[in-house]
């Protein structure tokens, strides 16, 4: 392990950003009747009153809330009812063990007038990121523009063009345990102050809104008592996503400062890669070194990579596999012939034929159970069928 690199990494630092933000803007109600009709009207056990109606009667009512979102915003202060959030486990997939807490995907939910006000920031926050270009611009998470399709062809056409230019690469697939759930709060509203350049009553209402959280787990026909939240951030809300990406900001300056690494990010998935000549095997002790500052910086800040998803693909001729393997040393473990990169199977020569056959299997299969169908149906869908089925066919 790089020793000199590591400290350096434990103490990074930015100083503080000139003010980009230190109030929000009061919303008007012609705003607000938009966003409301905008907003999906999804059930809450929180709700006091149930989402379709509020949005049928809030031309009666929306003065009201209009107020009290504006005092919100004005003040730094967030209600404690716009604090609680109701979690609903979620099997993360249906052949995984449901007695097992770790196979479950949190899923938050917030009263509909949290989640307004919710939106309401975000959408002057994000404004001020972009206006100052403080996003990571290789992270392409819950941002506008930006996808698992833009992470997967930014690094598979890297890899790619470089395997052209007779350089063999390898990519490292990193995933956080749980990282919505172990944001520290002190360390989230120093980075809003310090590297985003949040201040006033913008910050105090981030405090605010941090500090006193509660929550209760439902199931059906059942719901716990409340406890309170004293770290993390909420995954399926509308703040919750945009703080996390705050909250790494460091780290694109800890990845960043390996010249021949390149990495891109999606939310808390990571990927790392670098190329390089087959007479320059030295060159991976740095993918090594790379982690390793990573693992450190996360350390200081409560969050811990998962190492059952840890991954390794080697893009190489075969001559150069065995050789490449052994310079890899500790990360050696992870080798694999492919990897799941974000819903994509990556094989060692990229050719997508990992990810295209069982995707035509599975298109025959529901093709077949749709046939099965089309005399039931009114209108013949027999040409359709036949078409779909050429394309399948012409793809395999």
């Amino acid at each position: 392990m790089n020793f000199s690199h590591s400290a350096s990494v434990m103490s990074i630092s930015t100083s503080s950003r000139r003010v980009i933000l230190d109030t929000f803007s009061p919303v008007s109600l012609p705003e607000l009747v938009k966003l409301v009709n905008s907003v999906k009207a999804s059930s809450c056990p929180l709700d006091i009153v149930p989402a379709s109606l509020f949005k049928n009667v809030f031309q009666v009512i929306g003065p009201s809330v209009l107020t009290l979102i504006n005092s919100s915003l004005a003040s730094g202060i967030v209600p404690v009812y716009f604090k609680n959030a109701a979690i609903f486990p979620l099997l993360k997939k249906p052949q995984l063990d449901p007695s097992l807490w770790s196979s479950y995907r949190p899923i938050s939910k917030v009263p509909l007038i949290a989640k307004l006000l919710e939106k309401i920031v975000a959408k002057q926050l994000i404004a001020a990121l972009d206006k100052h270009s403080i996003f990571d611009k290789f992270q392409s998470g819950f941002r506008r523009a930006h996808s698992t399709e833009t992470a997967l062809l930014r690094v598979s056409s890297d890899i790619l063009m470089n395997n052209d230019a007779g350089k063999c690469s390898v990519l490292l697939m990193l995933d956080l345990t749980s990282a919505f759930d172990t944001v520290d709060h002190h360390i989230l509203l120093e980075r809003l102050k310090h590297w985003v350049g949040v201040s006033g009553t913008a910050l105090e209402w981030f405090s605010s809104y941090l500090h006193n959280r509660s929550f209760s787990v439902v199931v059906p026909d059942f719901r716990s008592s409340s406890t309170s939240l004293t770290c993390g951030v909420p995954q399926d809300s509308v703040l919750g996503p945009l703080l996390f990406l705050i909250y790494l900001l460091p780290l694109q300056h800890i990845m960043g400062s390996f010249e021949d690494i390149s990495y891109h990010c999606y939310a808390d998935d990571i990927q790392l890669y670098i190329s390089f000549k087959p007479q320059d095997l030295s060159k991976l002790q740095l993918l090594n070194d790379c982690l390793d500052s990573i693992k450190c910086w996360m350390a200081v800040n409560f969050l811990q990579l998962n190492e059952g998803k840890t991954e390794v693909l080697i893009c190489a001729l075969d001559r150069f596999v065995s050789q490449i393997v052994k310079a890899l040393r500790p990360l050696s473990v992870y080798v694999k012939s492919s990897i799941r990169n974000l819903g994509v199977t990556f094989d060692s020569t990229f050719t997508l034929d990992g990810h295209v056959k069982p995707l035509v299997r599975s298109c025959f299969y529901h093709l077949r159970n749709v046939a099965k169908l089309r005399h039931h149906c009114y209108f013949s869908y027999t040409g359709f069928l036949l078409n779909l089925e050429y394309i399948l066919r012409s793809w395999s």
